[in-house]
């Protein structure tokens, strides 16, 4: 549903034809609308209209059509995780065995419900899972691995990566059609 006085053809658009019929539509006020939300969803309507140079009614409708059109999905507080004792992240690779092949949807689950993991892949590749953790300390990740993966049968091989640094960021992959 596009409000009215909403053209979406106006300017270059985010999906050529023939690439991806699924994609949605967007022109460059939406495209400048989600960049800057993506840097501060907490941005006021009235400042986003004026950084975007649309009025505010204009604005509101525009991100209103963004979320009913599932381009927007949510909005999110990132959280500092040294602020709540997590001092170390890790990236853990998972190997399924592969007669447990039918267990991977319970495994997701069971993983998906524990404090440490910040954010789980599910990987096509060499890896079944990737999962993202947060953790107090190096014996703290010895744990999580020992409990959650090294003691489940299913499990082949674990490989655990400590994170140095970590940055969230739009992609440049995104950035360039934004």
């Amino acid at each position: 549903m596009r409000p009215e006085g909403i053209s979406l053809t106006d300017s270059p658009q985010i999906s050529a034809p023939g690439t991806d019929p699924t994609a949605y539509v967007l022109d460059a006020i939406d495209r400048q609308i989600i960049a800057r939300l993506h840097e501060n969803a907490r941005t006021p309507n009235v400042d986003l209209a004026r950084e975007v140079g649309v009025s505010p009614s204009t604005c509101l409708a525009r991100v209103r059509s963004l979320r009913e059109r599932g381009v927007i999905v949510r909005y999110t507080a990132e959280i500092n995780p040294e602020a709540l004792g997590y001092h170390l992240q890790a990236l853990v690779s998972v190997r399924i065995r592969p007669g447990a092949r039918h267990l991977m949807e319970q495994i997701s689950d069971e993983l998906r419900t524990q404090p440490e993991v910040a954010q789980l892949f599910f990987l096509g590749g060499s890896e079944d899972f990737l999962i993202h953790v947060r953790v107090r300390d190096s014996a703290h990740v010895r744990e999580f691995v020992l409990k959650n993966l090294s003691a489940n049968p299913a499990v082949a091989l674990t490989e655990t990566n400590l994170v140095f640094e970590h940055h969230t960021a739009l992609s440049a992959g995104l950035r360039t059609v934004l």
